[in-house]
C-alpha cells in the first residue's frame, strides 16, 4: 500500500487524519462549506447514482454547489456524446468517468483531485478522459492533483511528480528537473563501486559482468567516469520504489508523518 488514496481522501476531508495535520488551499479540508465548493475530487470508482440520468446529476450539482456552472456542464456533457435522459447505470465506464468528471468541474473549484480515475478504462476511453482533464483544468485555471500508478498518464498531462511509497515521500520535483537529475550508468561489474561525492546511488542491478546504476546527482556527466545515458520516467519511479521496498521496515510508532499540474 502507498498511501496514495488515503492522502487524497485526507484532503478532501472524507477522512479524518489520527496524527498530524494537513492543509488544503490554506485551510483545513472541508472546514466549511464555502471550502469544500473549492475542491473537486473525482474517486477511483468514478462514483454516480445509477438510478439517476445524466440530466439529474446536473440538477443535482447545481443544487449543491453554490458557484455551479450549468452551462459549462451542459456544454461538455454534449461534447462527450452523454445523452441527457439515459440512466447512469446503463452508461460505459468511460461514459461514466466523463460525468463524474463533468460535475467535479462544474463546481468551478479552485483544485480537482483525481484519485485513478482512469484506471480501469481502456485505452481509447483513458485517452479522452485524460484530454478532457486537460481541458478542464485550462478552462477552470485550477490547480490540479492526479493520483496514478500508469505512468503513460503522468507523462502526458504532469509538470510535478511524488512518488509516493509505504506511505513516504521517495522523491518529488518538477518532472522535467527530476529526469535531468537522473542517469542511467552502465559499466563492467565493481567499477561503479566507487563513485564521485554527490551522485546518490537509487538503485543498482547486476547483469552478468555488467552493472547498470540509476543514479541523482547534479554534477555533469562529463565528471563521471563510465558513460551517461538518460533516463526514462518510469526507470526513475521503479527505481526509487524498488529501493523502498527493499528498504528494512519502519516501525510505526518510529515512522514520521503525491502528480499535479
Amino acid at each position: 500500500m502507498s498511501g496514495k488514496s488515503t492522502l487524497l481522501n485526507l484532503a478532501c476531508g472524507l477522512l479524518e487524519p489520527t496524527s498530524g495535520s494537513l492543509r488544503v488551499l490554506g485551510s483545513r479540508p472541508a472546514e466549511s462549506a464555502a471550502h469544500l465548493a473549492r475542491v473537486g475530487f473525482v474517486a477511483q470508482d468514478t462514483p454516480v447514482y445509477p438510478s439517476f440520468s445524466v440530466a439529474d446529476h446536473l440538477r443535482l450539482g447545481a443544487r449543491l454547489n453554490p458557484s455551479w456552472d450549468q452551462a459549462l456542464a451542459e456544454r461538455r456533457v454534449s461534447q462527450a456524446g452523454l445523452n441527457p435522459g439515459q440512466k447512469a447505470g446503463r452508461l460505459s465506464g468511460g461514459q461514466r468517468a466523463q460525468l463524474a468528471m463533468t460535475i467535479a468541474a462544474a463546481k468551478r473549484p479552485e483544485l480537482l483531485i483525481f484519485d485513478e480515475p482512469a484506471a480501469a478504462l481502456d485505452p481509447l476511453a483513458r485517452r479522452g478522459f485524460m484530454a478532457n482533464l486537460v481541458g478542464f483544468v485550462a478552462e477552470l485555471g485550477a490547480g490540479a492533483v492526479l493520483s496514478s500508478h500508469l505512468l503513460s498518464d503522468i507523462e502526458q498531462v504532469c509538470d510535478h511528480l511524488i512518488v509516493l511509497c509505504g506511505a513516504r515521500v521517495q522523491v518529488a520535483g518538477d518532472v522535467r528537473a527530476l529526469l535531468a537529475g537522473h542517469h542511467r550508468l552502465i559499466a563492467p561489474r565493481g567499477a561503479l563501486d566507487s563513485l564521485p561525492g554527490g551522485v546518490e546511488v537509487i538503485r543498482m542491478e547486476h547483469d552478468g559482468r555488467y552493472s547498470r546504476v540509476l543514479v541523482r546527482t547534479g554534477l555533469p556527466p562529463s565528471s563521471i567516469p563510465c558513460p551517461v545515458e538518460p533516463v526514462t520516467l518510469e526507470e526513475l519511479v521503479l527505481g526509487y520504489m524498488s529501493r523502498a521496498n527493499a528498504a528494512p521496515a519502519v516501525s510505526v510508532g518510529a515512522a514520521a508523518g503525491e502528480g499535479s499540474r
